[in-house]
């Protein structure tokens, strides 16, 4: 493990260069109730030898959700960059399609869909000007407020860019059943809850 590494980020190490979209192979072997062997049984299964004195269980189910996140994020990369997006450009333009019609909101609003800085945002907004995608107008509310706008190019390529992005997160999850994916989301729902709560 590299200096100033942690035990998860060992795990993660090998898929930093993985193909946008590629799953996690399992490596040869029955797993812990003889089901596929991964990379983090591996880890796991070193750490527990080197440093037996430890709990590592949290490995087991974290290092999983982190090696996924980097699959996840190749593939949305390669999605986007398809549709001519950078991720950062999805996300924004995504919160203004989800708003519905008539796809307008505050600068204040996308900070808080896209948890970045006033800074960021306002710097994100005038580059998605520029390119046609959003436009900026008065607040009817508020004459020194401004609203962001979704424009017509900018629905065209948020749309293609969800549909194409759904499918491949479909494949990724390919090897699961529908129930499976059910009982997944609820118990990842339990852990995420909290930090959005905040």
């Amino acid at each position: 493990m590299a200096a100033g590494s942690t035990p998860a980020d060992d795990a993660d190490d090998r898929d930093a260069t993985a193909t946008a979209g590629q799953r996690v192979s399992a490596t040869a072997g029955p797993g812990p109730e003889g089901g596929m062997r991964d990379e983090v049984d591996r880890i796991v299964t070193a750490w527990e030898r080197e440093r037996p004195d430890l709990d590592v269980t949290p490995l087991t189910v974290l290092s999983r959700v982190s090696r996924l996140a980097r699959h996840l994020d190749l593939a949305r990369r390669a999605v986007f960059a398809r549709h001519g997006l950078e991720t950062w450009e999805f996300d924004v333009l995504s919160a203004l399609r989800r708003a519905g019609a008539p796809y307008r909101l505050s600068p204040g609003a996308l900070l808080t869909q896209t948890l970045v800085t006033s800074g960021t945002m306002t710097n994100r907004i005038d580059r998605l000007t520029q390119r046609g995608f959003v436009s900026r107008m008065p607040s009817p509310e508020d004459r020194r407020g401004v609203l962001v706008e979704l424009t017509d190019l900018g629905r065209t390529r948020v749309d293609g860019a969800l549909a194409d992005l759904l499918d491949e997160e479909r494949t990724l999850l390919a090897g699961l059943a529908d129930e499976d994916r059910a009982r997944l989301a609820d118990l990842l729902r339990s852990v995420v809850a909290p930090f959005d709560a905040h």
